[in-house]
């Protein structure tokens, strides 16, 4: 009988696969750890350090365990990874095929309906949106799959997406016309028939949602279910377990109930002037708010007597609405559709008015013209357990970020994993050797005024001797506009800033640029991957403390501390560290990478709780002089 240690050493299956293929102790242990807790029934919290092979460590064991299987990743690029490339090696080294699915959420299938409603109205629509929808039409006759993906050419951000994609509030499910063609359905009941599906954390969460509303599931049953970077879970989990009403969806629902109006109810003649009245009640909200970006405590806004005018307004156009789509809704299923939504946004905006918090935290998040109302638990650990364990299934967490201090309690009391057994595994990498952290001596307080400018001063130094190759990473969006004006006078070097350009552009042009340096903040600090010596710097300005004036995190902290407990030590500096290894992990991503990871905070030597940060890192060799670090690359670069 095959175990996985057949597949994963020098003499296994897998070697003759894979180029340059190299024995990693720690992946086989992993592996076999996983494989353990499957046939003993048991759950399992696995943190394994950068560049131990933790896909292949879990892949081999489930797929040899012959349980229906469940993987949810953490991100839609993940997904496709680990689809296309890494399940189809893994069953060839196994020597097993399996009935495999990919399955994502809705809004990245097209919506036959959806696309038919906006061939029809396409007043408001820009001629690039136009020509779109002609190619979506032609591709649309011809996809098995539906998945727009397939139309790299139209941009994540273009508007023809969300105009020809369904979402729950406006999907009318088996009461389509287009039902039987449904390529969000057709990929559910391939996924249902699977042997191992491959979802993403965002869609094992909303399926965690449905089957809590009664409404049904998304997923199909499964024995084991495996969360790769399992340290986004948390926070992943406290915004789809919130409640939330955007602008946005109010005036979408305007526009389908117009649309629904002229398609089943145009005798109603003083309809579209009611909805032009709540329209402008929508946007006289926003504008209550005034303000740029922003997230902020719906408490602090009680005194607010504009807010406070424009809530009740539109309260006062939505429930008359809502009247009239309630005597009407017998008339077709589209109007039905925004009858139902209609008394849900009501519900929302009435919860607000009353202010009703309770175990939950009110706040507001202004994006651009745009506004989000979001109503958050406190605490999900309990709502998670009791939503797993709808799945009666066993979970496998694996991440190589879980672990503060060596220990897994903090990621393990936020999804209630108190009796879950936790391993981890050393990177196979030698950070002694081929990383150095510098901690550079000088720097003022991080809460100066000229923290910034000093950070900057501190770097150029290093980005001499790097020649660039950098990743310069930042706690705050108003401090990487600060550095970027700074640094493009202070060196040479191609300067890559977050802002000018898309997220994976920005990533594309550093790894084709020499001695670049990318500025970024928290969407650079994980799931980044430059090999080689593209990249052999990270410097980052600040240890990566949440923001203390947010409003979900001062809640939390407030209800700790009424409990007596320490918010600091238990959430505040549990989330920071892990924050930083993530960081620290876009250092070395080979065997024979190498660099430096230069930390600018100087809490990390003066206060005590830098020793848990310390504690918390590779074995890495430290060091306060600039010397060092020129003798480092001088050593590595002979």
């Amino acid at each position: 009988m095959q175990t996985p240690t057949d597949i994963l050493d020098e003499r296994g299956a897998l070697s003759g696969l894979v180029r340059d293929y190299s024995i990693r102790p720690q992946q086989i242990e992993m592996a076999e750890t996983i494989q353990a807790a499957i046939d003993n029934q048991e759950s399992l919290i696995c943190e394994a350090g950068t560049g131990t092979g933790k896909t292949f460590a879990y892949l081999v064991p489930a797929i040899m365990s012959g349980y229906k299987v469940i993987i949810s990743t953490g991100t839609r690029h993940l997904q496709d990874q680990l689809f296309s490339r890494d399940l189809p090696l893994a069953q060839k080294a196994i020597g097993r095929s399996l009935n495999v699915a990919l399955l994502k959420g809705r809004a990245n299938y097209l919506c036959l309906h959806r696309l038919g409603q906006a061939e029809t109205d396409q007043r408001h629509l820009a001629d690039q949106t136009k020509s779109f929808l002609i190619d979506i039409r032609a591709w649309s006759q011809q996809t098995d799959s539906g998945d727009l993906a397939e139309l790299s050419h139209i941009p994540e951000d273009s508007p023809v997406r969300p105009a020809c994609t369904s979402n729950t509030d406006n999907c009318l499910g088996q009461e389509c016309d287009f039902y039987d063609d449904c390529f969000v359905f057709r990929a559910r009941r391939h996924a249902a028939q699977a042997d191992l599906a491959v979802v993403n954390h965002h869609l094992f969460l909303a399926d965690m949602v449905l089957k809590e509303s009664g409404y049904g599931e998304l997923l199909p049953a499964a024995e084991v279910v495996v969360f790769d970077e399992a340290h986004q879970l948390p926070e992943l989990a406290s915004r789809f377990f919130s409640e939330t009403l955007s602008g946005r969806q109010l005036l979408e629902l305007a526009a389908d109930a117009k649309a629904a109006y002229f398609e089943e109810a145009a005798d109603l003649p003083d309809f579209p002037g009611m909805l032009d009245r709540y329209e402008k009640a929508v946007r006289d909200l926003r504008l209550s708010f005034s303000g740029e970006d922003k997230r902020v405590a719906w408490s602090d806004l009680k005194e607010d007597q504009t807010v406070s005018s424009a809530l009740k307004a539109l309260l006062g156009e939505a429930d008359a609405i809502c009247r009239v789509l309630d005597a009407f809704a017998d008339r077709g299923k589209s109007l039905e559709n925004c009858y139902k939504r209609m008394a849900a946004a009501l519900t929302m905006l009435e919860r607000f008015n009353e202010r009703v918090e309770g175990e939950y935290v009110q706040w507001l998040e202004i994006r651009g013209h745009s506004f989000f109302l979001h109503q958050t638990p406190l605490d999900i650990a309990e709502v998670f357990q009791t939503r797993m364990a709808e799945y009666e299934c066993l979970s496998i967490f694996t991440s190589a970020t879980l672990s503060v201090n060596r220990q897994f309690d903090h990621f393990s009391s936020q999804l209630g994993l108190g009796e879950v057994k936790a391993h981890g595994w050393d990177s196979p990498f030698n950070f002694s050797t081929q990383s150095l952290l510098y901690l550079p001596l000088g720097l003022p307080d991080p809460g100066t005024r000229d923290f910034t400018r000093s950070v900057v001063e501190k770097s150029v130094p290093v980005l001499e001797l790097t020649r660039g190759r950098a990743f310069f990473l930042f706690t705050s969006h108003r401090a990487l506009r600060q550095a970027a004006g700074l640094i493009k006078d202070a060196v040479d070097y191609p300067i890559l800033v977050q802002g000018d350009a898309p997220r994976t552009e920005l990533l594309e042009t550093f790894r084709r640029t020499a001695h670049a340096v990318l500025l970024g903040t928290s969407s650079f600090w994980e799931g980044v991957d430059v090999k080689g010596q593209a990249l052999s710097c990270v410097i980052i300005d600040k240890l990566p403390f949440a923001a203390p004036d947010d409003p979900v995190l001062r809640a939390r902290l407030k209800q700790m501390e009424e409990q007596g407990r320490n918010p600091f030590l238990e959430y505040q500096l549990p989330e920071a560290v892990i924050n930083l290894k993530q960081g620290i992990g876009r250092l070395l991503r080979d065997k024979n990478d190498y660099g430096v990871l230069m930390v600018c905070d100087p809490r990390l030597r003066t206060r005590s709780y830098g020793k848990v940060f310390l504690n918390s890192l590779p074995e890495m060799r430290h060091t306060t002089e600039l010397t060092a670090v020129e003798n480092f690359f001088l050593q590595h670069e002979r």
